[in-house]
């Protein structure tokens, strides 16, 4: 018995770590919640969702796996190749015959070289493809969402998900699953060559094998939490980002730079400490499969050795060198690619983590979605009605309470009240940015809602107080990327506008970098742009939302005639606080508190003396202050 005692020491230290490491996962089994193991989605319907967009391009899979197999010819020939020259050199040395082994070695090296080359070249083109496909669908995806949704969700974690973490998706086609894959092959092929070789050292390199599979499962459940908790802090610093560096003009206004880098550098310390997290667990998984081979070489050396040189045998089986340094090979080869699957492994848990959210992502149901057999409509007339009409953003709490009123073709027709009125969410629900919780909005007498929203929102144009402008030129803005407008139709809705008097005296013309958010263009410019991008899309309804609130008067006075002539083009919507620019409207309408409290030409409100009137009083008296104070 003495003589196993350094394999039973070997034992014994392995059993320690092994019991230390299920007390603590005992420890914590009870605590999951509280450290954060809450598992939303399983490994299986994951890789089921993944594997549907990997499903297209099978052919090319299975391209890689055959090179696979022909890649790992050199690792189960070569220690057999090397035991071999180790026989030959101390029974029997022959210079051909080495140079005849050394060359079959180098062969077989060069085959597997080239394998792995195509098969990385193979990979990376069908990876791109995959990423490419979902990033598309996740656009889509969330173009798809209401305007509900999309204000719940930050843009900084929005842009994380279509670019962060499909990237990490990404590496799991083109390199993890398949090496992965590689790595399994490469552990049976060795664990069957070993067995012919010498079936007893294998059985005692299979004792091994318990324990890393113990191991595996404890820091499988670590991996996936640390690995969701990066996910977590890096939305959280991109979503940061985003908003501030929007926003960087107000923070150094009110002189708050030192206050939001306290809190960037506070968001930058928590995905420190995550990532340390992550580091940690990988560093303590990864040491314990280098123990278990080193521990093996230990145990390989000293049985092979000692039966060797003492000329025994280790369950009935005899030892000689090149068993000996054929199987130290082996047991190399055996381990490596564990732990290379440790490693992929730790890597796959973080291409699941970022896949998790991907699916949380489309897993969200559009809540604005046509409804089945809804209709295309070709052309619109521009009647517009509210049939008692019920709305609130949270349930409720009612926005609008039983609105109701006609709109006729070609009318020009102008809503008025003070904030939170519903003046925009009357706008909103035509455009069925929105679906409402009681009553009918009808265009040309049909229920919005059997109308395809792609189709009724083509035949709108919208004109928003806060225009947004995209990074490009002055033309792709007006036409929005679209390629069916000549420079002459352009030019046409620029004059109509008034527009062109300023894009005249840039230097470029339409083809004028517009920076992003349109900061190089003064806030009339936008508008009149924005008015230009809605006249050559020809809507046959205009909805204009506060377009007059954020400009000088000289502009004013270009928008109140471009306004005129856009009332010959179709229906008109406006919103404004500025009286002045809807008294030759046809109908205004005046709310208060989602109510209609009077409806009206200017002249009919007036001589009513009703709210409208208090409004317009109160705005005429402010005018002829300003004026007087201008002029004194």
């Amino acid at each position: 018995m003495r003589e196993y005692l350094p394999v039973l020491i070997v034992a014994a230290i392995i059993s320690v770590f092994a019991t230390v490491f299920v007390a603590a996962y005992l420890r914590i089994k009870n605590k999951k919640e509280a450290l954060g193991f809450d598992r939303h989605m399983e490994d299986g319907e994951l890789i089921r969702r993944l594997l549907k967009y990997a499903v297209p391009y099978k052919k090319q899979f299975v391209l890689v796996l055959g090179i696979m197999l022909v890649s790992i010819a050199y690792d189960l020939a070569s220690p057999l190749i090397v035991g071999a020259i180790e026989e030959m050199i101390k029974d029997d040395f022959q210079l051909g015959a080495l140079g005849r082994w050394v060359l079959l070695y180098a062969g077989i090296l060069i085959v597997s070289l080239v394998c792995t080359y195509f098969q990385a070249i193979i990979l990376q083109r069908t990876g791109q493809r995959i990423l490419s496909a979902l990033r598309q669908d996740l656009f889509v995806h969330i173009e798809s969402l209401s305007h509900e949704q999309l204000n719940q969700i930050p843009v900084g974690k929005l842009v994380t998900r279509v670019t962060n973490d499909t990237n990490a998706i990404s590496m799991m086609f083109t390199n993890i699953l398949v090496n992965m894959a590689k790595n399994v092959f490469v552990v049976v092929g060795v664990l069957a060559a070993m067995l012919m070789l010498n079936y007893a050292l294998t059985l005692m390199v299979l004792c091994f094998v318990p324990f890393l599979v113990l191991f595996t499962v404890i820091f499988r459940k670590f991996t996936r939490k640390v690995f969701r908790v990066v996910k977590d802090r890096t939305t959280d610093i991109n979503t940061y980002l985003s908003e501030n560096l929007s926003g960087i003009k107000i923070t150094q206004v009110f002189n708050q730079e030192e206050r939001k880098m306290a809190d960037f550098l506070r968001r930058s310390n928590d995905l420190k400490k995550a990532k340390q997290n992550q580091i940690f667990v990988f560093g303590i998984f990864r040491p314990m499969v280098y123990m278990l081979y080193i521990s093996s070489v230990l145990c390989l050396l000293y049985l092979g050795g000692r039966g060797y040189i003492k000329g025994g045998t280790f369950l009935g089986q005899s030892f000689t060198s090149g068993v000996i340094v054929s199987f130290y090979m082996y047991v190399n080869k055996f381990f490596n690619p564990i732990q290379n699957l440790a490693e992929q492994f730790n890597q796959l848990q973080s291409a699941f983590a970022s896949a998790e959210k991907i699916f949380t992502i489309f897993d969200m149901k559009p809540e604005v979605v046509d409804e089945p057999g809804a209709i295309e409509l070709e052309e619109i007339r521009g009647e517009i009605e509210f049939k008692d009409v019920w709305f609130a953003y949270v349930p409720g709490e009612w926005v609008l309470k039983g609105v109701s009123f006609h709109v006729l073709p070609q009318q020009t027709v102008a809503f008025v009240g003070s904030t939170g009125s519903g003046k925009t969410t009357i706008l909103n629900l035509i455009c069925r940015n929105y679906d409402i919780q009681k009553g009918q909005i009808l265009i040309d007498g049909i229920d919005i809602r059997h109308i395809k929203i792609a189709s009724l929102r083509k035949h709108f144009g919208q004109m928003l107080q806060d225009v947004f402008l995209f990074s490009g030129t002055v033309r792709s803005n007006i036409v929005l990327r679209e390629d069916r407008f000549t420079d002459e139709e352009i030019w046409q809705a620029c004059r109509y506008v008034n527009a062109d008097s300023f894009i005249n005296k840039m230097e470029n013309g339409l083809d004028e970098t517009v920076r992003e958010r349109g900061n190089n263009f003064s806030a009339g410019q936008r508008q009149l742009l924005s008015f230009a991008r809605t006249i050559i899309h020809r809507p046959e309804v205009m909805i204009l939302d506060e377009a007059t609130a954020n400009i000088d008067t000289e502009t004013e006075i270009l928008i109140q005639d471009s306004l005129e002539k856009m009332k010959n083009i179709g229906t008109m919507l406006i919103v404004a606080h500025r009286l002045s620019t809807i008294q030759h409207a046809d109908n205004i309408i005046v709310l208060a508190h989602g109510e209609i409290l009077e409806q009206g030409t200017h002249q009919e409100l007036l001589r009513h003396r009703g709210r409208y009137y208090q409004l317009y009083t109160l705005q005429f008296n402010k005018q002829q202050l300003q004026a007087a104070q201008g002029a004194s």
